[in-house]
């Protein structure tokens, strides 16, 4: 039977990791509140954005913008990946990283010799992709709090230059898709070159959308090309935005599910050293009570 004083001392421990913990649950429940009030009211424009850029990209002409190039060769890819700068989230960053390595060996499978690099926001991402032979040629801090569109726009800027210039020829946004505070699922968005292609996880979606709008023509006034020209990488911007917010939300969420069930498993802890400690207890008791006993019946 353990020491007494040795599972006080463990209860005590673990009380006061439940603290932390709790904290750390109220802390994120509390951020997650607001980024999700931010993701709902900012996802419909954003949706309704990338819709009007594959449908723009299904009708006009690539000479119209040269961010609808499609290249013939593809002999390097951009992954945009969106993980957390601290951990203590659960699987938040393995699955976004999980999805990463599967599109890349996607890609490898179909074009020979493929240069890849990685452009990680956040430090979890960087420093897991790293560890694994990827070439990490960027990395952005990825702040809890997205206050305006001014906060993406140097990474949203440096990837489509970096494909106007050719370094690219298709780029990858990798991130996580609030879907509830319980659940939350990595996102693949082919982001560069822009064509109607259905995004991994959510192809049925943007399938049906498509379908739905094929019947529209777009007449451009003033010409197409300065149109397109101020119109694609606005909105480009815009579903960078809105993967952080999405990423943000998402990240808080499991953040504070990870931390409600560490309490729990705390809870659970302490109840079952409480038992022991009670039966210790009890055991020594009754020990003391038999010595008495006999040293009373001794002198006797």
């Amino acid at each position: 039977m353990p020491n007494t004083r040795d599972i006080r001392r463990r209860i005590k421990s673990i009380s006061n990791t439940k603290k932390i913990t709790k904290a750390m649950e109220m802390v994120a429940s509390s951020k997650m509140r607001r980024a999700v009030n931010g993701v709902l009211a900012s996802r419909p424009y954003s949706d309704l954005a990338w819709q009007l850029i594959l449908n723009v990209a299904g009708k006009a002409s690539i000479k119209h913008h040269r961010l609808l190039a499609k290249r013939k060769e593809i002999k390097s890819i951009g992954i945009v990946l969106i993980t957390s700068n601290r951990g203590l989230c659960g699987s938040f960053n393995q699955q976004v990283m999980k999805s990463a390595v599967e599109i890349i060996k996607n890609e490898k499978a179909q074009h020979f010799d493929l240069k890849v690099d990685i452009v990680s926001v956040g430090k979890k991402g960087a420093r897991s992709m790293f560890r694994q032979g990827y070439k990490v040629v960027a990395e952005f801090e990825k702040p809890d709090v997205i206050n305006s569109i001014l906060d993406v726009k140097p990474m949203a800027n440096m990837i489509m230059s970096d494909f106007l210039h050719k370094k690219y020829d298709k780029v990858y946004l990798i991130y996580t898709d609030y879907i509830s505070a319980l659940k939350q699922i990595p996102r693949v968005k082919q982001i560069l070159p822009i064509e109607p292609t259905p995004d991994l996880f959510l192809g049925t979606v943007i399938e049906q959308k498509e379908q739905a709008v094929k019947q529209f023509e777009y007449k451009f006034e003033p010409p197409a090309k300065e149109i397109l020209g101020e119109l694609l990488p606005r909105l480009l911007s815009v579903q960078v935005y809105q993967a952080y917010l999405e990423s943000n939300a998402s990240e808080h969420s499991a953040r504070m599910l990870a931390m409600r069930n560490a309490s729990d498993a705390a809870g659970d802890m302490i109840n079952e050293l409480t038992l022991i400690f009670n039966q210790a207890r009890q055991s020594a008791i009754t020990k003391e009570i038999a010595e008495i006993a006999g040293g009373k019946a001794a002198l006797e």
